[in-house]
């Protein structure tokens, strides 16, 4: 069981009636936020149905997904979550081209989640500072209001992206406006919880989510 940490992680328990793509977009929606993701790769064959592999750039975000995601539940079933077996020898016989080298990715950056956390305050200050007055406009409240979201965007999505915070209660979309939806939270101090860790976080590599409280 105490495999060695690398930057592919092995899922099972995954809902098999999910199709392959949609499958795939989701586990990606909920797993960037950990670091840069490299590929999914989900097989609907008998021998690997219910299971899929993500491999991370990092060892630092598989480690850290690994952690949170742990027994979430993903289509109603919680998911298991473990580091693939020795350097991901299914993935590198899958791909056929994964290079097997995960400790010598970055020499030069040790330090990987002190420089995701920079990032993160970085978005942050980059988000207020293009939206100073969003705050005074609009004072915080338990509803969120979400805008640029790509095209595939569904309720199952964001309810899996939301519902790791504390307080959440619904999504609700927009008839036939695809780019925007609301998200519900018990309080307003949970709602903003919510807001601050999900700012600018990319559903799809082209799209990054903004996040305002709604209008009152």
């Amino acid at each position: 069981m105490d495999l060695r940490p690398n930057q592919t992680i092995y899922i099972n328990n995954l809902n098999e009636k999910i199709k392959k793509e949609e499958l795939k977009k989701s586990l990606y929606a909920i797993f960037s936020q950990f670091g840069q993701i490299l590929d999914i790769v989900a097989l609907k064959t008998l021998k690997m149905r219910g299971q899929a592999f993500v491999i991370f750039k990092e060892i630092a975000s598989a480690s850290n997904a690994l952690r949170t995601m742990q027994g979430f539940p993903f289509y109603d079933k919680p998911m298991r979550i473990a580091y693939a077996k020795t350097d991901s020898d299914m993935v590198a016989k899958i791909k056929g081209t994964f290079k097997e080298r995960p400790k010598k990715v970055r020499p030069s950056k040790p330090v990987v989640t002190t420089d995701d956390k920079k990032d993160k305050k970085k978005k942050a200050s980059n988000a207020e500072n293009t939206n100073p007055n969003t705050q005074s406009e609009q004072p915080p409240n338990q509803i969120l209001f979400l805008t640029n979201l790509p095209e595939e965007t569904n309720e199952m999505m964001l309810s899996m992206l939301f519902n790791q915070f504390p307080g959440f209660k619904e999504v609700r979309l927009v008839p036939n406006r695809h780019d925007i939806a609301f998200v519900e939270f018990a309080t307003e101090l949970q709602s903003n919880a919510a807001k601050e860790a999900l700012q600018g976080f990319k559903i799809t590599p082209s799209h990054a989510m903004k996040i305002t409280f709604a209008k009152k």
